[in-house]
């Protein structure tokens, strides 16, 4: 459900699929100029695609799930802790998953990766510490998923992707993602902490 009062998140959504409809469907250079290749980022300065990278996609299936995800969760986390600190926690994610995947593929010049993927990872995992007790969908399996036990799933599930290597889908960006949001959440709310265990024990 989308929350009323939620700027940021909706002007993040519509640049998204934007950027990414106008990339696949007419101009591909945007996608190009916007890809994160770890290895132009010190040789190049190519620290924009840090950001840039995010807001385009591979093909209409990544694409939608990115923005399925991101319609569920982002709507209410903005709604739940302010439109600044939502933009904040979407940009420390961006920037942390891209930071892990430049540590592993930095001398490859061969290596370029797209996607909001980091971002709306860091935005999940912030919303599990804030609403624990929710039931999370994975589409296509109609089964409600307790939110700690998603947690785990997501992040075994990026892991082993991130070990195929395949196509430009920064599947590490998942899992760096991830710890990005929690961190995130550590230091701004570490109340918010405390009330996750106390409601997981």
């Amino acid at each position: 459900m989308v929350e009323l009062n939620t700027p940021g998140a909706a002007a993040l959504f519509a640049i998204t699929l934007a950027l990414s409809l106008l990339g696949m469907y007419r101009v591909p250079a945007i996608i190009e100029a916007c890809l994160f290749r770890p290895y132009e980022i010190v040789r190049r300065g190519r620290i924009d695609t840090i950001f840039t990278s995010g807001f385009v996609h591979a093909d209409l299936p990544h694409l939608a799930f990115n923005m399925i995800t991101f319609w569920f969760f982002a709507f209410p986390m903005e709604a739940r802790i302010g439109t600044a600190a939502f933009l904040a926690l979407y940009a420390t994610g961006l920037a942390l998953s891209h930071a892990c995947t430049w540590i592993r593929h930095r001398h490859d010049p061969r290596y370029a990766s797209l996607g909001a993927s980091g971002a709306i990872s860091a935005v999940l995992f912030a919303f599990i510490v804030y609403f624990p007790t929710r039931q999370l969908v994975i589409l296509p399996l109609p089964v409600p998923i307790p939110a700690p036990l998603f947690a785990v799933g997501y992040v075994a599930w990026s892991w082993w992707a991130a070990r195929q290597e395949r196509g430009r889908i920064n599947h590490d960006a998942h899992l760096c993602g991830a710890l990005a949001g929690l961190l995130f959440v550590a230091v701004t709310d570490p109340h918010a902490f405390a009330t996750l265990l106390a409601t997981l024990g």
